[in-house]
């Protein structure tokens, strides 16, 4: 099955099967995430009216996923990586809209205890948004990569690359290098509510 994260930007292709959700990926593969580059030049809006009453809206239709993980894998998310360091796992809908402040193509979780606390809102494109899509927006990217069903994933330029197993765990996907879009909406992030990873995510 092939499917688009974003109805009109970046594809992701599901070949096979679609990746299925578990409660903790088995292993760690390295990973490219690179600090956040900056938008447009801007000054600090995070307590602007305009960014609050996005963030608002935002925040009313995933506050059902806060701390249910469960919901939000039966609303389509499925795990696309392990925990990644100053970030968490990774939960993609591949359904997901063009960027929709209510619709986040991923969701970021860490673990709390036995239970799970979402974190970060995240969208993907092919290359970096001509239009800002949210006030003092700032990016940073993923690097082309084969995912596999267990959350695994391994570098790779071109999906003709892709094993067809990784450690047993069947091919999910591939897709080209990405630009990224965090926003630590439910987790305090003291280097910024863009910024991609968090100093305060613990690598466990």
């Amino acid at each position: 099955m092939r499917a688009r994260i974003l109805a009109a930007a970046a594809v992701l292709v599901l070949a096979g099967t679609t990746a299925c959700a578990k409660d903790e990926p088995t292993k760690a593969m390295p990973h490219s995430q690179s600090p956040a580059t900056s938008g447009p030049a801007t000054k600090d809006m995070s307590t602007t009216p305009e960014l609050a009453q996005v963030l608002v809206k935002a925040r009313n239709a995933t506050a059902k996923y806060v701390t249910d993980l469960p919901a939000a894998m039966a609303a389509g998310y499925q795990i696309i990586t392990p925990m990644m360091p100053g970030m968490g796992y990774h939960y993609l809908n591949p359904k997901a809209p063009a960027f929709d402040v209510t619709t986040p193509a991923i969701l970021v979780y860490v673990k709390d205890g036995d239970g799970w606390q979402l974190g970060a809102l995240e969208w993907v494109w092919p290359e970096q948004p001509t239009e800002t899509p949210l006030p003092g927006a700032t990016y940073g990217s993923f690097d082309a990569a084969c995912h596999y069903q267990d959350g695994t994933f391994v570098p790779a330029t071109a999906e003709a690359d892709c094993a067809k197993a990784n450690d047993g765990s069947p091919f999910g996907f591939w897709h080209p290098k990405l630009v990224t879009l965090h926003v630590w909406l439910w987790f305090h992030n003291p280097a910024g509510l863009y910024h991609p990873t968090n100093p305060l995510i613990q690598t466990t």
